[in-house]
């Protein structure tokens, strides 16, 4: 469990160092977006009607937003809070975005109820007011709106919360968490675990990021 927590700690602080000599480099001409795919080792998240587990679906879906980024000519730096099933901690996916100094953090997440006909996105923004503020809502009006025209989830709404990862993150640049929908709903739970769908959804957050003035 040692040896863990101690390989945990050294992969971050590599990716702290590598940040930091990025950041010696000249940004004028990208925007830097921090990905947090939620959850992670021992930490599953939500489990899905046919046994798809929450963190495995946000981590694919941050592996292919960043494949996708490197393909294009997007004029995005992204950088993911864990790029294998490791658990990271809260503050320190704060930490790095604050030490990347982003320009937008998008924690992912899949969504769970006891109620199995409950579906639909939800985007969550901080419940505390910040000069960020008015364009964390404005972003997170336009992932929910993108994800219904362009992909017929139903909307549940711009949320406000004191998620952790919000809190810490507001006050330095706009901040969003996406719930992609409802894992304990068989069709949705089903859509996510299906790699063409999370190509979609990838290509419809890097629409939304590329055209928002971040």
């Amino acid at each position: 469990m040692k040896m863990k927590k101690w390989l945990k700690n050294v992969s971050f602080i590599i990716l702290l160092l590598k940040s930091c000599i990025f950041l010696g480099q000249d940004l004028n001409a990208k925007k830097i977006v921090v990905i947090d795919p939620g959850h992670g080792g021992n930490d599953s998240g939500a489990i899905g009607k046919n046994e798809a587990q929450e963190k495995d679906i946000v981590l694919n879906l941050a592996k292919v937003i960043l494949k996708l980024t490197k393909k294009s000519n997007s004029p995005l730096e992204i950088y993911s809070t864990r790029y294998g099933d490791t658990l990271i901690s809260l503050i320190d996916r704060t930490k790095l975005a604050k030490a990347l100094k982003a320009d937008l953090f998008l924690s992912l997440h899949c969504n769970h109820s006891d109620n199995s006909d409950a579906r639909g996105v939800e985007v969550y923004v901080s419940n505390t007011q910040s000069k960020y503020y008015g364009e964390s809502v404005w972003t997170a009006f336009q992932l929910q709106a993108d994800f219904n025209e362009k992909l017929g989830f139903e909307s549940r709404g711009v949320k406000f919360a004191g998620f952790q990862v919000l809190r810490e993150t507001i006050d330095f640049m706009p901040s969003m968490l996406l719930e992609l929908g409802f894992l304990s709903n068989e069709d949705e739970s089903r859509y996510l675990s299906d790699n063409l769908n999370i190509n979609d959804i990838a290509v419809t957050i890097l629409s939304i990021i590329n055209t928002s003035d971040l």
